[in-house]
């Protein structure tokens, strides 16, 4: 299996000061305004619920090939690289139609990875929802146990590929929601709070075609400081990814 090419990582790690992600197993070398964000833990923190192999492959070829693919559809598009990715998603029928697939598509797998990485840490080390997030999650879904059998209903009962996501409003309130593909709530102007990957190739590695037995053993690399403070961030107005 190939390894992550030494120039994705120090692309990825300097996020703030270079627009160049390359892979050489792709021959691929693509500029533009989005990039590859790093992970924020070594690949292998998130075993025995999600191994290595797979989130070499899930973040350094997937999420790698949205980005470049995204890059490239913009690449004669100078006003797109411009704006928010969220904006850009909340107005697809602004982009034009030449590329609108291929940024819907690619775009929406950027926004979702992105945001994807950032709600899981390394098991055992949270100890769940707290403050006005736990006081929502109880209001809304009438506990956690609750929201995860709600959630875990909702992702197995995705048609082949897609997301579940919790969204969260300007007043707070949550819900859950599913997307095919790589569509996103961001595409109809919501927050998205967090989300599980059930496209197969972010499980399918450990757990085959047991797709609930995956998205059971996802809640323990569930980060819950980093949602509560994308709550936080919701109920302020920041619509970001």
């Amino acid at each position: 299996m190939p390894t992550l090419n030494r120039r994705v990582f120090l692309a990825g790690a300097a996020a703030f000061s270079t627009y160049v992600i390359v892979d050489r197993s792709w021959g691929q070398v693509t500029q533009g305004p989005f990039r590859l964000p790093p992970l924020p833990y070594p690949a292998n923190s998130l075993e025995p619920h999600i191994d290595a192999q797979t989130m070499e492959l899930h973040h350094g070829k997937h999420h790698a090939a949205y980005v470049n693919n995204l890059n490239e559809a913009i690449r004669d598009h100078g006003e797109l690289a411009k704006r928010p990715l969220e904006e850009i998603l909340a107005n697809l029928n602004n982009v034009p139609e030449s590329i609108r697939t291929k940024v819907r598509n690619n775009g929406g797998g950027h926004a979702n990875h992105s945001m994807f990485w950032q709600v899981m840490g390394p098991p055992g080390t949270d100890d769940g929802p707290e403050g006005e997030l736990r006081q929502a999650i109880e209001r809304d879904f009438g506990g956690l146990e609750q929201l995860r059998n709600q959630f875990n209903n909702a992702g197995a009962s995705v048609f082949g590929s897609g997301w579940v996501f919790v969204t969260v409003n300007k007043d707070g309130r949550l819900a859950i929601k599913t997307r095919p593909n790589q569509d996103t709530p961001l595409m109809d102007g919501e927050r998205v709070l967090f989300g599980n990957d059930v496209w197969e190739h972010a499980y399918y590695l450990k757990y085959q075609n047991r797709r609930p037995e995956y998205l059971k053993a996802w809640w323990n690399v569930v980060n819950w400081k980093a949602i509560g403070d994308r709550y936080k961030r919701a109920k302020s107005g920041d619509l970001g990814i």
